[in-house]
C-alpha cells in the first residue's frame, strides 16, 4: 500500500455554480446535517443526488472538460465546515484510477456516459512469508442516471471509463476536498487476483 497521489487532483480555480448545483448543495446540506451515521446519511444524500443527474444544466462547461493524460476532477463545493464536498471527475475513453481506498463515507452518481468499478476486499497477509492480496469481489457497470454509496472499511475499489465517449460522474464526500486536494486515502500495490 502506498499514500495517494496526485492523480486526479482538484482544481484551485475559484468554483463556478449553476442554481441546479446551487438546489443540490442545499439537499446535501440537509441531509448531511441531521447528523445521522455515515451509511444512513451516504443513503441520504444519494437519494438527494439522483433526481439531478444527467440534467443538461448541473454543470457549466468547464465543469464537463477532461483531460487527455488523465481522469479529471472539478472541486465544484466545499461546505465551509468541512463536512462534505461535491465534485465532479470526467473521463475520457480509457482513464482509470489506481486501486484506492477512501478518506470518508462517498456516494457517486453518473451524470453522463457509464462508469465500470471493480471492488476489492483485502485478505491479510497468513504468515511471515506471505503478503497481503486484494480478492476482487464485484465488477459493476454504472450507467447514466445510476448511484451508489459506501463508507469506509470496505471500499476499496478502481473506477474507469471503458466507453468509447467522455464519462462524468458526481461524488459527494464527508470531507474537505478542498483541503485535502483527494478523497484517496490509500494506494494499494499489492498483488491482485484480476
Amino acid at each position: 500500500m502506498t499514500t495517494p497521489t496526485a492523480q486526479g487532483s482538484a482544481q484551485a480555480a475559484p468554483l463556478r455554480t449553476t442554481e441546479r448545483l446551487d438546489a443540490l448543495v442545499a439537499d446535501i446540506r440537509d441531509a448531511v446535517g441531521r447528523g445521522l451515521p455515515p451509511d444512513l446519511t451516504a443513503y441520504l444524500v444519494g437519494e438527494r443526488l439522483a433526481p439531478h443527474l444527467s440534467a443538461p444544466d448541473l454543470l457549466t462547461p468547464e465543469q464537463c472538460a477532461g483531460d487527455p493524460e488523465r481522469y479529471r476532477q472539478h472541486l465544484l463545493h466545499a461546505e465551509s465546515d468541512g463536512s462534505f464536498s461535491v465534485v465532479a471527475l470526467v473521463w475520457l475513453p480509457g482513464q482509470r484510477t489506481s486501486i484506492h481506498d477512501h478518506v470518508s463515507w462517498c456516494v457517486t452518481g453518473v451524470h453522463e456516459g457509464e462508469e465500470h468499478e471493480r471492488r476489492y476486499r483485502l485478505v491479510p497477509a497468513t504468515g511471515p512469508d506471505t503478503t497481503a492480496e486484494l480478492v476482487a469481489t464485484e465488477d459493476v457497470v454504472n450507467p447514466t442516471g445510476a448511484v451508489c454509496g459506501f463508507a469506509p472499511p470496505g471500499d476499496i475499489h478502481r473506477v474507469w471509463n471503458a466507453g468509447a465517449g467522455r464519462a462524468i460522474s458526481l461524488h459527494v464526500y464527508g470531507a474537505d476536498i478542498s483541503r485535502l486536494g483527494s478523497s484517496v486515502r490509500r494506494v494499494y500495490d499489492l498483488p491482485a487476483d484480476r
